[in-house]
């Protein structure tokens, strides 16, 4: 009878333990609780490959690198590396003005395809969108006149046309489909740089509790009224001081899924840039972890990368004993109208290319063929 008792108990002690991980699983969701399938399994595993590696991703990647535009299955890191890599970023700036290509140069029809092109092959699509100032119509390089974010939100004078922005918006990431018509996930990373003056939605040009309320009409419009539910969003600011600066514009815990920030670096003091990334990404860390979000480099480079090492010895080491999901390197334009070169990784011959493939080489960073075998959406 006793023996009978121990394993009624040890049965019920069983299921309870399951239940337990089951519930907490069910209770770790995404700021939208009403995501498909697909986002939450991308939400839980971009947690998981913070603790197993950092994913390298790069902008506008396929569809154009230094010397090449619009080649069938080219990129520059695969040039260099013979691997693609395993996040991708995209722009949506100029979607809103009903153009046909975004504000660098890139079809909205082309970019779709490379979308599921990169969701098929497994890899992460993220998505900013430097959208036009609504009070002048300039770009979103006019910060002025200050107004311009209350213009936007609901009782301002533009808050109409800016709905009607956000359903050219919701209207192209609904069109994402993958093979069998599931919405493909998007990390959605709006109002980016937000603690700088240069962008109309940033700094000295909107108080911090306006742009935290136009954050939160944006989600809550495309999930609400929109019903789009194949997002996670990115919260990120430039450059940063200490957690007070950071989190001053944070639109709060239950709008953001990842959190983020983007750094570049100027001159040629390396020591300088290790230093501040390491910090910078201590302290976003310790934020991730106490508020149960992603933590990523949203945003960083080199411009023309000058240095033969940098890859190695300034960026891996600012990285390494990191637990960060991604990192996304700036676009390669090329040669520009001006005669300028504009590129962050890489290409086939430049002078870093030989120390970015021990970049790729070292076990902590992720490209595409690592990012497939993990199947970021099952």
């Amino acid at each position: 009878m006793r023996s009978h008792r121990k394993k009624i108990w040890s049965f019920l002690f069983f299921i309870t333990v399951i239940f337990s991980f089951t519930t907490a699983a069910q209770s770790d969701l995404p700021s939208d609780k009403q995501a498909t399938k697909e986002t939450i399994r991308l939400y839980h595993n971009l947690k998981r490959m913070a603790n197993k590696g950092i994913m390298f991703g790069h902008q506008d990647d396929l569809a154009y690198g230094v010397g090449w535009k619009y080649e069938d299955g080219r990129s520059d890191i695969k040039d260099v590396t013979g691997d693609y890599p395993a996040v991708y970023g995209w722009e949506l700036g100029r979607l809103e003005i009903d153009a046909a290509a975004n504000l660098d140069g890139v079809p909205f029809g082309k970019m779709k395809q490379y979308i599921r092109d990169i969701y098929n092959r497994g890899g992460v699509v993220t998505i900013s969108w430097h959208l036009n100032n609504p009070l002048t119509g300039k770009s979103a390089w006019d910060p002025a006149p200050a107004g311009s974010v209350a213009a936007a939100l609901p009782g301002g004078e533009k808050n109409e046309l800016y709905k009607n922005w956000l359903d050219k918006i919701a209207a192209f990431l609904q069109d994402l489909r993958g093979k069998n018509g599931e919405l493909i996930p998007v990390i959605f990373r709006p109002f980016h740089e937000l603690n700088g003056n240069w962008f109309w939605w940033g700094g000295k040009n909107c108080s911090p509790e306006e742009i935290k309320q136009l954050y939160r009409f944006t989600e809550t419009y495309l999930r609400d009224e929109k019903a789009v539910h194949n997002l996670l969003y990115a919260f990120n600011t430039d450059r940063f001081a200490n957690r007070d600066e950071y989190l001053e514009r944070y639109p709060g815990d239950a709008y953001t899924d990842v959190v983020g920030f983007d750094i570049y670096q100027r001159g040629t003091d390396n020591e300088k840039f290790i230093t501040e990334a390491d910090k910078s990404l201590t302290t976003l860390e310790n934020i991730a972890s106490e508020r149960n979000k992603i933590p990523a480099l949203t945003e960083f480079g080199y411009g023309t990368v000058p240095d033969n090492t940098w890859w190695t010895n300034a960026l891996y080491k600012a990285l390494n004993g990191h637990h960060i999901s991604y990192a996304l390197a700036w676009r390669n334009a090329g040669q520009k109208a001006g005669g300028e070169m504009e590129f962050y990784v890489p290409y086939k011959g430049q002078r870093s290319a030989e120390d970015f493939i021990k970049f790729y080489k070292e076990p902590i960073m992720i490209f595409q063929k690592k990012a497939s075998g993990e199947k970021l959406y099952q």
